[in-house]
């Protein structure tokens, strides 16, 4: 063993990576940065998709590329993958508030009141009813009024009137689409947990799948949903299936009315949500995750066109063209489950929404009519080139 690696001696950047230079990529515009980056002798800047060491990058190439990104050991980016947790003023709050408690829990308020440095402060609308205690108390101060994620003083404005942010004590009322559509995934070994190691028996993603060397690429790993649901009733009969529908149900509710206070309600914005519930041998269906980008890449042809089916259905909830009246409880393939309450059949009898579920507007599996309901309720767009 050479005397250098004896003693753990690491050599000059040059020596470890075999480069005589280091390549930098910086994605901000023309700057001080930029200047100083070209300046440094030996550093050599890249271009597009160029290999790089070293990467100034803003906070939304960070957001879109870095779970996407390999980086090996050496390479250095200017933001941590979850820098808003400091950087987001609501967010910041929040970890304050939480360590000073922390604080206090575990040495004292003497060494807790050494973050007293941040102001008397609330998110709204979560917490417009402590913050209205709060100005009660203090009666002709003066407040001022931040957005969480905006810069250079956009959106603030001071106030000193419960009247002036009435509209931040509103909740947007909870809405929720279900699709008719969908899929269920398997595994192409049957089920055992005498072997925890084979992936194949134990991941039903297509990914692992049909890298199994009997994987039937004709046959797939998936079935539409409707034909689960088939199979099911031929198997376990009607009631069973509703049942296992009906809880189903009641996990997409739930779990969006336990997120309803804390995700940040803005008229502006929507999201597709991607479910991956689990069933067991008593028909028991178990949350795994939600998937905030659903995979959009099809496997076949037939899955190609439901997810198709399911953009333009929910480009159509959006309803970019104003078309939709507000009243709708079906569009496409969407049924109109949840609206501030739940949302009854037409042909059912009312339920109270509670732990054994709900009678909710919501075909799961059921036969998707989509085309001749979009054509019965959607009117032409009228587009025109101004003259």
């Amino acid at each position: 063993m050479s005397k250098y690696k004896a003693y753990g001696y690491k050599g000059s950047y040059e020596e470890r990576e075999g480069r005589s230079c280091v390549r930098y990529k910086c994605g901000l515009p023309c700057n001080t940065i930029q200047d100083v980056l070209h300046q440094r002798p030996n550093w050599i800047e890249v271009k597009d998709d160029g290999e790089w060491d070293f990467n100034w990058c803003d906070v939304g190439w960070l957001r879109e590329n870095f779970d996407h990104t390999y980086m090996e050991e050496h390479v250095r980016i200017n933001h941590f993958r979850n820098h808003y947790e400091l950087t987001r003023k609501n967010l910041m709050v929040k970890n304050l508030k939480r360590y000073q408690k922390q604080l206090e829990r575990e040495v004292g308020r003497i060494e807790a009141s050494n973050c007293d440095f941040f102001p008397c402060t609330f998110a709204m609308p979560s917490e417009y009813h402590l913050f209205v205690e709060e100005f009660n108390r203090s009666p002709g101060s003066t407040w001022i009024m931040k957005p969480v994620g905006k810069s250079q003083g956009k959106g603030i404005f001071l106030f000193r009137k419960l009247k002036d942010i009435i509209e931040w004590k509103k909740y947007v009322p909870l809405k929720a689409w279900l699709y008719r559509d969908g899929f269920a995934r398997f595994s192409g070994i049957r089920f055992s947990l005498s072997s925890i190691d084979d992936k194949y028996m134990h991941l039903t993603n297509v990914s692992v799948q049909k890298t199994a060397p009997d994987y039937d690429h004709e046959k797939g790993c998936k079935w539409q949903m409707q034909q689960l649901r088939r199979y099911l009733t031929a198997k376990h009969g009607r009631e069973m299936v509703e049942t296992l529908f009906k809880e189903m149900d009641n996990i997409f509710v739930r779990s969006l009315q336990s997120v309803q206070k804390v995700i940040i309600n803005d008229k502006h914005c929507f999201e597709l949500y991607g479910y991956d519930i689990l069933l067991d041998q008593n028909l028991k269906p178990w949350l795994i995750e939600v998937n905030a980008s659903p995979s959009h890449t099809p496997s076949c042809q037939e899955d190609y066109e439901m997810k198709c089916r399911l953009l333009e259905d929910t480009l159509n909830v959006v309803d970019m063209e104003g078309r939709l009246t507000g009243k709708e409880k079906r569009v496409g393939g969407y049924d109109l489950m949840w609206n501030d309450g739940p949302v009854y059949r037409e042909d059912a009898n009312l339920q109270t929404f509670g732990s054994s579920g709900f009678t909710a507007n919501t075909h799961l599996g059921c036969v998707n009519d989509r085309e001749k309901q979009l054509r019965q309720l959607l009117k032409p767009f009228p587009c025109q080139r101004k003259a």
